[in-house]
């Protein structure tokens, strides 16, 4: 086996060990700072990356509420809600802004946040996990697919030069993936955020009925 065909074995063996944050391992009572950062990094394990010491710090959290990304702690505790909140927001936070966090997770809050008679915050994220067990298997596949693309590339060049220009074409291809699928996202919610300014703009200019 070369040392690139290695390397992805590795790394789709990495890959099929992440984990998510079990709904039913998220505490349904209140909890205290150092109990939210213990949970977080004992959750987010799998996820973490190799040089991240904690999946988030006390500084971090108390930065996610003042920017609004979540509602406050009441008396210095966190709720469920809460919890849901900075899962969503450690995975988000690697490739978008807090501002798109914020517009991403606003809707969600104001709609769904404690909200205890219909759809609540918490089901939507048992959704959210049931979509993550679809799409694993075919991001592995993705994977597979532009790996071996990869493969096909430089074939005419001696052997030490191939093996370069076919991980670099690897890591390109996948790079390319991330930045088109960031920048829909990205754009996606600057539309969005443009037609919700467009639709308050006509509220407000809308004349009241006499």
């Amino acid at each position: 086996m070369d040392n690139s065909r290695k390397r992805l074995n590795e790394i789709l063996h990495q890959l099929a060990e992440i984990d998510y944050v079990h709904p039913a391992d998220i505490p349904n009572i209140d909890l205290y700072m150092d109990q939210v950062l213990t949970f977080l990094d004992q959750e987010l394990g799998t996820v973490r990356e190799v040089n991240e010491d904690k999946a988030m710090t006390k500084t971090m959290i108390n930065n996610y509420t003042k920017n609004q990304l979540m509602p406050p702690p009441e008396k210095k505790k966190y709720s469920r809600e809460h919890m849901l909140n900075l899962i969503f927001i450690y995975y988000f936070k690697n490739f978008l802004g807090l501002k798109d966090i914020k517009s991403i997770l606003d809707p969600i809050n104001d709609k769904y946040y404690g909200d205890s008679e219909g759809l609540s915050f918490f089901d939507i994220y048992c959704d959210m996990v049931g979509y993550e067990r679809k799409v694993a298997k075919e991001v592995t596949k993705d994977i597979i697919k532009k790996y071996n693309m990869s493969r096909e590339a430089f074939a005419d060049q001696d052997e030490e030069s191939k093996d370069v220009l076919q991980d670099f074409t690897f890591i390109c291809l996948l790079s390319f993936d991330v930045f088109v699928k960031k920048m829909m996202i990205e754009q996606y919610i600057s539309n969005r955020r443009k037609d919700e300014e467009k639709a308050d703009n006509s509220s407000k200019e809308k004349p009241k009925e006499k």
